[in-house]
């Protein structure tokens, strides 16, 4: 029987249908992924219901002996995944994992280097709304105009003219690999601390697809629920020099009692990490990525800094007059396709109508889509962004891709009334 449906029908329904829409739609949307039943089962177990402020073997509270458990598992299988010295496993999601990285070595007002948003930065990286670019004094950096990858040269000689208290790295719409020994460069000249926030590549980095910041950064943020594939929650590695004043800042400077119940699923999906599958899973999304966006550019769409080399891809409509990010993300979300509007550098249009999307490949690499499937996929997309206007044909496509979600089944368990 179903508690909740006899508890909240309404609830229960909604649900329901986000199941449904999960099942039968294509999730492209980069930052989004499909946890598994073991990682659902733990995030939803009787650990919310502990109170476990502090840490393990230090808490403020007392019948913590079996989240110990659990938060020690989720910080021992976090340095084995990435090799780093110290973690927590605490932060509620990654803006909180920033914050308190920020918090541990910069007062207010202290210069910082990120990059800018419409360049594929993040929020928490130095933006005015954000309370990273209220509370610090950040100067971003950004793509060169032709390339449109990062001008590392630029980076280094700007923050030796700058010299800001810390460099952060990483981005959230950035298809390129991250030189992070250039980073590191950049800080050692200008005598700044080195933050890498690696939400997005999290899991190429765990399988050595992407290069590690690892050696070089003094901290490195992540969220779990990206390319990681565990629950929406927040993690931060340190060199150990810093573990102490670190985990003071994240409890009690910046939290009270963590979500036991998703510390306890993280550790589930940090041991899925660390198995040879998940290694697979990681290349196929790369593999993905980059074939969805080779047949993109070959119908003639401009990807920008030319392709990836992740499990992300941004396309821009700057050149095509009068379509915007705004209008494709609605056309497609008709066409049963799932994405999100995205700036892309340079862009003249505002952040909630932009000049392009971002499309990422780990939801549906989850879903068992291989390179077989890019080409079907890059039509649907196409035809869907030629047909915009006409929404007998955008139902169309929402039933082909019914079809071809329906050979990769999601959650069917759960699709079963009970």
């Amino acid at each position: 029987m179903s508690y909740l449906k006899q508890a909240d029908p309404e609830i229960y329904d909604a649900i329901f249908k986000e199941t449904e829409r999960e099942a039968n739609k294509l999730e492209l949307i980069a930052s989004e992924n499909f946890v598994s039943e073991a990682v659902l089962e733990a995030a939803g177990g009787v650990m919310t219901n502990k109170y476990a402020e502090g840490y393990p073997a230090k808490r403020y509270y007392g019948g913590c002996e079996f989240v110990d458990i659990a938060e020690d598992l989720a910080r021992d299988r976090a340095k084995q995944l990435f090799g780093c010295e110290h973690v927590n496993v605490q932060p509620h999601a990654g803006s909180q994992a920033n914050m308190a990285v920020y918090m541990t070595v910069l007062k207010p007002g202290d210069k910082v280097m990120g990059l800018d948003l419409s360049h594929g930065g993040h929020l928490t990286h130095g933006h005015p709304i954000n309370f990273s670019g209220i509370l610090y004094d950040f100067i971003g950096y950004q793509v060169d105009k032709v390339t449109e990858v990062i001008d590392y040269d630029k980076l280094i000689e700007t923050a030796k003219e700058i010299k800001p208290k810390m460099i952060v790295a990483g981005a959230s719409a950035y298809p390129r690999f991250l030189d992070f020994e250039k980073i590191r460069e950049a800080c050692d000249v200008s005598g700044a601390c080195m933050m890498v926030d690696i939400a997005h590549i999290a899991g190429l980095v765990a399988a050595g697809l992407h290069p590690s910041p690892i050696p070089y950064a003094d901290f490195v943020t992540t969220t779990t629920h990206k390319t990681l594939r565990g629950p929406r929650g927040g993690m931060i590695m340190c060199k150990e020099q810093y573990a102490a004043d670190l985990d003071r800042m994240v409890m009690p400077g910046i939290q009270g009692g963590p979500l036991m119940h998703i510390i306890a699923a993280k550790a589930v999906a940090l041991k899925e990490a660390l198995t040879d599958e998940f290694k697979a899973y990681q290349k196929r999304i790369v593999d993905n990525a980059r074939t969805l966006a080779e047949e993109l550019a070959a119908r003639g769409y401009k990807l920008v800094a030319g392709g990836t080399d992740t499990h992300l891809m941004l396309v821009s409509f700057m050149d095509i007059p009068k379509l915007t990010g705004k209008k494709v993300e609605k056309a497609l979300d008709k066409a049963g396709i799932t994405v999100n509007k995205n700036t892309v550098p340079f862009d003249p249009e505002k952040p909630f109508v932009t000049s392009g999307i971002r499309i990422g490949t780990p939801a549906i690499t989850t879903r068992g889509m291989t390179v077989k499937e890019m080409p079907i996929i890059a039509d649907f997309i196409d035809r869907a962004i030629k047909n915009r206007r006409d929404d007998e044909v955008l139902a169309g496509i929402a039933g082909e891709v019914a079809d071809l979600c329906a050979k990769f089944p999601l959650y069917q368990e759960r699709l079963q009334e009970v």
